[in-house]
């Protein structure tokens, strides 16, 4: 009787102590810990640079998403990019690149829509002179029908709104130049062909202050379609005496 006392006992004064060494240990664990996620940088597709001992910065230079084909040499790409001034004078910024035969300003409707669409809108009004009967009879016809026929040519060639890519930012505000505003960069005559990925060399140069530092080119949030399978068929006759 005496020893199962004392070893009640015991045991009533060892569980309060076990209990506060777990509390510490727990404690222990969870203190001067940093989680995982705390350190990982978030994935943001687009370079970020600053000119100007920080007065000046470009956030989010990124280039369009060319397809799973990519850009060929010659082809024209958007540039998506904020430019921010944080000085109490406005600036004027000039972009250009070495990959491209020229950066301009254009705005989005102009850059999105196809350029074949213009040509086919245009060719109506040569149609409509022809109907009209002096007008054949006369010398002077033909020669104001191959008028015409010159206008639409450098229509597809030379966007309608677009201009040098000088972007003038009012003191301590900023300009967005992406599809999802109003205006946006273009990249004309690109040298060579790219694939998503790759990177373009810019240029931005905010009234003297220049930086010079390559943007990706976007690649896809998902993954391509598979190709579908080739289906090889094959014809019963094999030819004489085969079956």
């Amino acid at each position: 009787m005496r020893r199962s006392i004392r070893g009640s006992r015991r045991a009533a004064v060892l569980l309060p102590g076990i209990a506060a060494a777990a509390g510490l240990l727990l404690s222990g664990c969870g203190a001067g810990q940093i989680s995982e996620t705390a350190n990982k940088v978030p994935s943001v597709q687009g370079a970020n640079l600053a000119a100007g001992d920080g007065k000046y910065a470009v956030r989010g230079a990124l280039v369009a998403y060319p397809g799973v084909e990519g850009y060929q040499a010659g082809d024209n790409a958007l540039l998506n990019v904020v430019l921010y001034n944080d000085s109490a004078d406005p600036v004027t910024v000039t972009v250009t690149s070495s990959n491209a035969r020229e950066v301009v300003l254009t705005s989005v409707a102009a850059a999105t829509s196809p350029s074949p669409t213009a040509s086919p809108t245009a060719s109506p009004s040569p149609e409509q002179s022809p109907e009209g009967s002096p007008s054949p009879d006369n010398s002077a016809s033909p020669d104001s029908s191959p008028a015409p026929d010159e206008s639409p040519s450098p229509s597809p060639t030379e966007s309608p709104s677009a201009g040098p890519a000088r972007i003038e930012i009012p003191p301590l505000s900023y300009v967005q130049l992406n599809t999802e505003g109003e205006q946006v960069l273009q990249l004309v005559g690109l040298n060579e062909a790219l694939l998503a990925g790759q990177n373009v060399t810019l240029t931005f140069d905010f009234g003297g202050e220049t930086v010079t530092s390559p943007a990706p080119i976007a690649v896809p949030l998902t993954p391509a379609p598979e190709p579908s399978p080739i289906i090889e068929r094959h014809t019963g006759y094999e030819g004489e005496g085969g079956h």
